[in-house]
């Protein structure tokens, strides 16, 4: 950051009184500039056994799968973030039904909000940011072209939850590097 966003002078990154963190501070006006983590809204969509994923239509990771994810927007909440994702990216109606994972990915500054939803009806297609959008079987998941680690790992979570049935809330710092 170069330029304070309320009054266009200059920016110098120190610690403001009272803080105990470098933020930016206008060298001007003295307003502070907070650089926080983004929330990721996300949704494993079900239907009969099965979950609908979508394959990129954009980068990054263009053609790679994953579930609907993306950045909560202003004034929406976390489940409506998740619903309005699944609409937009697989043209799907959900209703969510629990929390499913809390993942934070501390080296980029995000945190993802992965629901379980219901679908509605078993209508989808692949929405404007998506080349496809499909039902997987837990044994046709395409484990080697999913997008993001974060997204393996939730789903791996997920299919382990399954397995034992058994469903908590998981909670998570992710290394830089996923397997």
């Amino acid at each position: 950051m170069n330029y304070c966003g309320e009054c266009g002078k200059s920016v110098t990154k120190k610690i403001p009184q009272g803080d105990n963190l470098p933020r930016f501070v206008c060298d001007s006006c003295q307003v502070v500039h907070y650089h926080n983590p983004k929330i990721v809204a996300g949704c494993i969509p079900e239907w009969n056994g099965r979950i609908l994923l979508c394959r990129r239509a954009i980068e990054p990771k263009s053609g790679l799968w994953t579930y609907p994810a993306g950045f909560m927007e202003i004034g929406e909440g976390t489940e409506e973030a998740a619903r309005r994702e699944t609409f937009e990216e697989a043209r799907a109606k959900v209703r969510i039904t629990r929390l499913h994972s809390v993942l934070s990915l501390p080296h980029i500054g995000q945190v993802y909000l992965t629901f379980i939803g219901e679908l509605l009806a078993e209508e989808f297609a692949a929405g404007e940011e998506s080349l496809d959008a499909r039902l997987f079987e837990e044994a046709d998941i395409p484990w080697q072209d999913l997008a993001f680690p974060v997204v393996k790992d939730a789903l791996r979570r997920y299919v382990e939850d399954i397995r034992r049935g058994e469903f908590g809330v998981h909670v998570a710092d992710l290394p830089g590097r996923l397997p």
